[in-house]
Order: structure tokens, then C-alpha cells, then sequence
């Protein structure tokens, strides 16, 4: 009995061990496997992969780009500098814009506010002009025309548009398609051109405070308000006319000529 007892457990004994070296032999395959990627143990028709956008060879999508409109016209009040402020196109055209962004006020109300440079107007022997003020400094002369009147520059006028468009930039001497782009993000602009918007054959020169200045009694300034690929449009203070055409080449004729003076603001 001992005896059999005996050998059941050797039996026993050499069971286990066969059975746990198949249990090692199966786990060093399956390890194996896992390691080179030969899981041929697993059902591959069972399961679904993504793919990716290498595998597919997938482009980010093109960004279509919005056509940049040929041609604007904006609304925008037309105000006439007469019979009030004859020497007051750039008042005038300003107030239209200022009115434009919101605020109202008019040119009369302005006029107090508008920086004047004070230099007495002083002439030659044949009756020239020697003296005066420079308009890059404030208003030269007397904007109601009761005495002899000029006109203002950018510069100084910025300074007027700055106290109610807190946006107001000066775009003098920018490309014109800066202010076309103003025109498509709905903004006008106050421009310098001349009075029968033909280049100037006319110019005088006189000395100021800071210096000689060669200028135009054309000088002129209005809003511009809408272009397409052959004009520019314009509200004009001098008749009061809104949406004015003007023939682009030669509008930008005058304007450079003035020394590409233009206002306006950003949003």
C-alpha cells in the first residue's frame, strides 16, 4: 500500500512539473510574439484599425480666399462748407466724417475747436505773399472768409478728429489701396485734391515760422466715399454733392500732388 502510495505521488510530482514547463513554454511564445509583433494568435479579420492621414495621404483642406470686393459705395453725410466756412473744405469734409462715425456734430460747432496757426499774412511789393502760416501747423488765414483764407493740413487736423474718433489714424503717404481697403471695411476717408480735381499749374511759395512752403489756392478737401476699377466717389464740401465721380487715374493725380494727404480710422 505504501508502495502504491509512493508511486502516485512521483507520478503526481512528474505531472506538475510537465505542466507547469507547458504553461512557461506557452507564456515565452506568447511574449515572444508580442514582442516581434507576430501575434499570430490574434484574429486580425476581427478587428478594424483607423487609418491614418499618412496612410490615406490626407492634405489639410485649401483655405479658399474671400475675392476682395472691385468696387464699395458707402452712405455717408454730405455737408456743404458754404456759405458759412469758404475756406472750410477740411473742416467740413472732417465733420462728415466725424458725423459718419456717430458723432453729431456739426462744422459750426467744430470751428472753435480747430487749431489755427495765428501768423499774420504779410506780402511783397507786387503783392505776393513773403509771410504767412504753415499749414502743417494749424489753420493758415480766416476759415469764414471775412479776411484772406488758406486751408489745414493732415497733421494738424488729425488733432481735432483724435478728440471724437479715438481710432483716427493719418494714412497720408500710404498706397491708395490702404484707403480702398478702408472703403471695403466700410471706413471713409478725408482726402486732398484740388478744387476742379486737375493737377495744379499754379503754386506759390512763402516762408513761415518753420520754414517756406510751396502749396495751391486749388487745394482741396473732401470724403472719399466709394471707388471702382475706373473712379473714385466722393462727397464734395464745395457743392455739398454726395457720391461725386471722379475718373481714378486722374483723381490720384490731384491727391498725390497734395502730398497723398489722407484721415481716417480703424475699427
Amino acid at each position: 500500500m505504501k508502495v502504491l502510495w509512493k508511486g502516485i505521488q512521483v507520478s503526481l510530482g512528474f505531472f506538475t512539473i510537465i505542466g507547469l514547463m507547458f504553461v512557461s513554454g506557452v507564456l515565452c511564445i506568447l511574449i515572444y510574439a508580442k514582442l516581434t509583433g507576430q501575434a499570430w494568435y490574434a484574429d486580425e479579420s476581427s478587428v478594424a484599425y483607423a487609418e491614418t492621414a499618412a496612410a490615406v495621404n490626407l492634405a489639410p483642406a485649401p483655405v479658399a480666399e474671400v475675392p476682395r470686393a472691385a468696387s464699395v459705395m458707402l452712405d455717408a453725410p454730405a455737408i456743404r462748407q458754404y456759405p458759412e466756412l469758404p475756406s472750410g473744405c477740411e473742416l467740413t469734409s472732417l465733420t462728415m466724417l466725424i458725423q459718419y462715425f456717430g458723432v453729431d456734430k456739426s462744422k459750426m460747432e467744430l470751428v472753435p475747436e480747430l487749431k489755427k496757426d495765428p501768423t499774420p499774412l504779410k506780402r511783397n511789393g507786387d503783392g505776393s505773399i513773403a509771410y504767412w502760416g504753415n499749414p502743417n501747423t494749424g489753420f493758415v488765414g480766416d476759415i469764414t472768409g471775412a479776411s484772406k483764407g488758406f486751408g489745414i493740413y493732415h497733421g494738424a487736423l488729425l488733432e481735432l478728429q483724435k478728440k471724437y474718433i479715438p481710432t483716427a489714424k493719418d494714412f497720408t503717404r500710404l498706397p491708395f489701396e490702404q484707403l480702398e481697403d478702408q472703403l471695403r471695411d466700410g471706413i471713409p476717408s478725408v482726402v486732398w485734391t484740388t478744387i476742379n480735381y486737375q493737377v495744379p499749374d499754379k503754386w506759390v511759395v512763402w516762408d513761415t515760422p518753420i520754414g517756406p512752403i510751396q502749396t495751391t489756392f486749388m487745394e482741396h478737401a473732401v470724403l472719399l466715399v466709394g471707388f471702382d476699377e475706373e473712379n473714385v466717389y466722393v462727397n464734395d464740401p464745395y457743392n455739398g454733392k454726395s457720391k461725386v465721380r471722379i475718373d481714378k487715374t486722374q483723381f490720384l493725380q490731384t491727391w498725390e500732388a497734395m502730398g497723398s494727404q489722407a484721415l481716417s480710422y480703424t475699427k
